[in-house]
């Protein structure tokens, strides 16, 4: 099969040890960041399968107009709202996902919030300017962690919590009141009272039509003096500019950031504020996830071409 890659923007696909997993198919790996339609339709012209990695492009259904000999997508991690399942069953596409690996995530989460607690980056930049101990930061033993939303990821989240000797408590729906309950792991009576008495705020959502934007300005300026916000799961779920409002104001005092509303993006006002210690999307991106998604999408891709 003529089988296309997309958006490998570190080239790292074809230096994994699955890659000879599609040995026999002509394969294509884009490289390029946010191509045009007309290009990205070049480039695939005559392409039999795609393999996306999570959600770096759209498949619209004027993409998939412009791709007549397309017959399989197959999705590295779980499927979302970037691939429209309605037009690929209308053209008869057929669609396979993959499944999550909630551990990379989570000590990216961990490492986010140990770094801006201890303001590792900006020590480290000063030192490099010649500068020795230019700021003050915090540990994170005898502080509360607040994890909202308690699914695979905040579950591990909070379990690092509790070894850092942090005091931690949860809110989400009723499957993180359950599950939460089950860990022995304190619910908060609101999700009000989750950020005016965590110290550490650290985000595990869905994008949702009911979370979309449901973090606000004023759940934000009640987090205490010195907190810090950490969002490695998806920007949609803060209300737009609420965050840069609220570190204006200084509460929190800080943020730590994996997600953004435009990917990949080097201009979000966010990147340039002194508060904000980011990463571009770093969550599942590491060799170990890189593998078993690979490995399971290229299998995938074999099935599928008999």
């Amino acid at each position: 099969m003529r089988v296309a890659i997309l958006d490998d923007y570190q080239d790292c696909v074809r230096g994994l040890s699955c890659f000879s997993r599609l040995a026999g198919h002509q394969v294509t790996v884009l490289t390029e960041r946010a191509p045009s339609l007309d290009v990205l339709t070049h480039r695939l012209a005559g392409v039999e399968a795609l393999v996306l990695i999570r959600e770096r492009t759209k498949v619209t259904a004027e993409l998939l107009a412009r791709l007549p000999g397309l017959r399989l997508i197959v999705q590295t991690g779980r499927a979302g709202s970037h691939l429209d399942l309605a037009a690929c069953e209308a053209r008869g596409v057929t669609v396979t996902t993959g499944t999550g690996n909630p551990h990379a995530p989570a000590e990216l989460t961990w490492a986010l919030v140990l770094a801006a607690s201890r303001r590792v980056v900006t020590e480290n930049a000063a030192l490099l300017r010649g500068s020795w101990q230019t700021t003050l930061g915090r540990t994170v033993r005898g502080h509360t962690l607040g994890v909202l939303g308690y699914g695979r990821i905040g579950a591990l989240v909070a379990g690092f919590g509790r070894a850092f000797g942090m005091r931690v408590q949860a809110w989400g729906r009723e499957g993180s009141r359950e599950r939460a309950a089950k860990d022995g792991v304190a619910f908060a009576e609101s999700r009000e009272a989750l950020f005016a008495s965590s110290d550490v705020v650290s985000v595990h959502l869905k994008v949702a039509p009911e979370t979309r934007g449901a973090i606000r300005l004023e759940d934000l300026r009640t987090m205490p003096a010195g907190s810090l916000f950490v969002n490695t799961s998806r920007a949609e779920l803060v209300a737009p500019g609420a965050l840069l409002a609220a570190l204006d104001e200084g509460r929190p005092a800080m943020a730590a950031l994996d997600v953004f509303e435009h990917e990949p993006s080097t201009d979000d006002p966010l990147l340039r504020h002194p508060s904000v210690l980011a990463t571009p999307h770093l969550g599942y991106v590491e060799r170990d996830t890189y593998e078993a998604y690979f490995t399971e999408a290229f299998d995938q891709v074999n099935a599928f071409a008999g």
